[in-house]
């Protein structure tokens, strides 16, 4: 493959692409993907449709605001003006963009591109410290901001700013891994007053420019991963690129109409955004409705009110619409597209069922612009993420990059007309692996090709051997009427490697107490296999999310790798507790043989007894801490501040129950707690081995088969076991 001559006098973007044996395979299998050597995909998207539409076409939006498609171009050739003309921009030079959802943000990204520059997209909510990161790796040469936001851009030119936190970050191999920090680029605000502004300086172009022939392969867009650990990585799309979602996922998946209006809450900064409220609109002659800040309700309201056909937003927002009781705000809708989350299949039914309108599903990536699997109408099956895109191919994969069958779970795998291209990053390797991208998502494809989600792949929980995904356990809670948000990683654990943790929003009205925990827990082990249960809840008052809405599953790992409370539940149960729970044949299968749920569901009451975790290897094999003696009684110490003791009594000669009564110290208090579990008098004596899921269960930390520590003849001759 070779690239295009290039149009841009600055070759700081070209010289910083991955060598191309390093990029993922690209396809054009369509025939609208095939795009000619000089592209720019401002004046495909926007000269074009005026001359296509016309001028006085609505484009632009707000709340207060209305612009055509004549004024977006006459504005957009203005902010290339100043950009050249009084700025000195050549093209390939880097522009950052800060602000929110608003006109004046859409005219300078088509302001930048028609000059040839290369769009460089933040959030408005980034702070100084995070954007010394992005300029110190994009270096651009001017920032056009919100003068609304412009303070901590305008903070790193003033003595103390902060330096750049991912320094020294992957090596330059332009100008090498010890160049110096970028300077700060000058800020020029647009949207405000005085004579400096950039409406101001537009006011006086007289908004005739013509476009730069850029090649369809020169960089148009810098877009930042919006990770949460490491230096940010900064994607590399190409004008096609741009094109290439349009000519995909939006017209074979959305299939937009000259006459819809488009709205959603995603920044303009986030790709998923740009596509979805710039690109996709305009690529039809559309219109999109740009909010700045609004909440769900506030959302349900503009869209009544503006006649909007096509929302794009989370699943979040989707709920808190039905809950606020204004779904019948979206009656004018044709469309909904969610992402930047898994969409649950609940919320899409209960969607559904109170619109008539189908959530289109989708997943994309900032290494691929956009949406790559998806699928719409009758298409859908809720719960699935969809079919990969027309232009796209997926697959799952193992780590070393052979297919798995269908039905097993393995690493996404994609190709297509976009792909990934990181900026001067030795992390192109991990991404692009055997010519496909390797998103870091976990995924299931079933056998008619659709794609089911598991979870990222660090989100996978690996406990006692188990693979648990978090998002399984997210659906499972969230289907509680209690939960009105929860999160759940991985928390390291002496004996498990790791735990599964909780972090719960409530609903209004419901007590963040031991009790809730203990139903959300009961509810859980009901829903999924009882080992994937939360063993530790946390309750919060809001999950952390990055400036695009996504959970920051990162920040909640730290979180959870650095709390040194136990897993018991939280906030704690009181310190004297009695728990009893009967346990009966039915919870044994047809040849007597207790479940595995048995075992967990005392080890889970007597944790709540005694506030302390309590180690299977203590339930089940001897250990030097513990002491069993001929009355069946066992006493377990934990370090100098838990003392416990285990009594296992027969309870009747028919049926095998015994009842295990646990008594236990903490801090000077006691605690009590009772249980009747049934089992089986063969694993009592100790001459059948565990279930299969039993010995799955313990895995190393216990025995692989019942040890008969301490034996008595009960009523009706039938021995007794203290490790039952």
């Amino acid at each position: 493959m070779e690239l295009s001559p290039s149009a841009h006098a600055d070759p700081f973007c070209r010289d910083r692409l991955p060598p191309i044996d390093l990029w993922p395979e690209l396809h054009f299998d369509l025939p609208e993907l095939d795009y000619p050597d000089r592209l720019n995909c401002a004046a495909r998207l926007l000269d074009e449709a005026v001359e296509q539409h016309g001028p006085d076409r609505p484009c632009l939006l707000t709340p207060t605001e209305r612009w055509t498609y004549g004024e977006l171009r006459h504005r957009a050739n203005q902010v290339a003006q100043v950009l050249t003309e009084d700025l000195g921009l050549r093209p390939g030079n880097r522009v950052l963009l800060r602000g929110p959802n608003n006109p004046w943000l859409v005219a300078a990204w088509f302001g930048v591109l028609k000059a040839g520059g290369v769009a460089v997209t933040t959030m408005p909510m980034l702070r100084a410290g995070e954007l010394a990161e992005l300029t110190d790796i994009s270096r651009p040469s001017v920032a056009l901001c919100d003068h609304r936001y412009a303070d901590e851009l305008e903070a790193l030119h003033r003595p103390g700013a902060p330096e750049p936190a991912g320094r020294p970050g992957p090596a330059d191999p332009v100008a090498g891994s010890a160049a110096p920090a970028a300077p700060a680029p000058p800020v020029l605000r647009y949207g405000g007053t005085g004579a400096a502004d950039l409406t101001a300086l537009c006011a006086a172009k007289d908004g005739r420019f013509d476009t730069v022939a850029t090649a369809a392969d020169d960089v148009a867009l810098i877009a930042f991963t919006s990770g949460t650990t490491g230096r940010p990585k900064a994607t590399l799309h190409f004008h096609r690129d741009v094109l290439a979602n349009a000519d995909t996922f939006s017209r074979h998946v959305l299939r937009p109409r000259p006459d819809d209006v488009f709205t959603g809450t995603p920044p303009l900064a986030f790709t998923f955004g740009l596509g979805g409220l710039v690109v996709f609109p305009l690529s039809v002659g559309a219109a999109t409705l740009l909010i700045e800040q609004a909440t769900p309700l506030q959302l349900a309201d503009l869209v009544a009110e503006h006649a909007a056909t096509v929302l794009f937003t989370a699943p979040t927002a989707y709920r808190a619409i039905m809950e606020a009781g204004a779904v019948d705000r979206l009656s004018g809708l044709r469309r909904c597209v969610s992402a930047g989350e898994p969409l649950p299949a609940a919320v899409w039914h209960e969607f559904h069922a109170a619109t008539g309108l189908r959530i289109i599903d989708g997943i994309g990536a900032t290494e691929m612009l956009h949406v790559f699997i998806s699928a719409a109408d009758e298409d859908i099956r809720p719960g699935a993420t969809g079919r990969p895109v027309p232009g796209y191919r997926a697959a799952v994969v193992d780590e070393h990059g052979a297919p798995v069958p269908d039905g097993q779970p393995g690493l996404l795998a994609v190709t297509g007309p976009t792909g990934c291209r990181y900026l001067a990053d030795p992390r192109q390797t991990s991404y692009v692996r055997n010519g496909w991208n390797i998103t870091g998502d976990t995924y299931v494809r079933d056998a008619d090709g659709y794609f089911w989600y598991v979870a990222r792949s660090d989100d996978m929980i690996v406990s006692s051997g188990y693979n648990i995904a978090g998002p399984e356990v997210e659906k499972a809670l969230l289907a509680h009427p209690h939960v009105e948000e929860c999160a759940v990683v991985g928390a390291p654990d002496e004996r498990r490697g790791m735990l599964v943790k909780a972090y719960v929003v409530l609903a209004a009205g419901v007590a963040a107490d031991g009790a809730t925990v203990a139903e959300l827990q009961a509810h859980a082990k009901a829903s999924i296999a009882p080992y994937k249960y939360p063993r530790a809840v946390e309750f919060v008052t809001e999950l952390p999310r990055t400036g695009t809405g996504k959970l920051r599953r990162g920040a909640l790992r730290e979180r959870a790798r650095t709390d040194t409370r136990s897993a018991s539940p939280s906030p704690a149960a009181p310190a004297r507790v009695v728990v009893e729970r009967r346990v009966e044949w039915t919870d044994t299968d047809a040849a007597g043989h207790y479940h595995h749920s048995t075992v967990v569901r005392w080890v889970e009451a007597a944790e709540a007894v005694l506030l302390h975790r309590l180690g299977l290897s203590h339930l089940f094999g001897s250990t030097p801490r513990v002491h069993f003696e001929a009355d069946y009684r066992a006493r377990l110490w934990f370090g100098d501040t838990v003392r416990t003791e285990l009594r296992v009594t027969k309870v009747g000669s028919a049926s095998l129950h015994y009842a295990f009564t646990v008594r236990g110290e903490q801090g000077g208090e006691a605690a009590t707690g009772r249980m009747v579990i049934a089992h089986s008098a063969a694993h009592a004596t100790g001459s059948t081995p565990w279930p299969d899921d039993v010995r799955e269960l313990l895995g190393a930390a216990g025995p692989q088969q019942p040890e008969l520590l301490t034996t008595a003849e009960a009523p009706g001759g039938t021995p007794c076991a203290s490790q039952s």
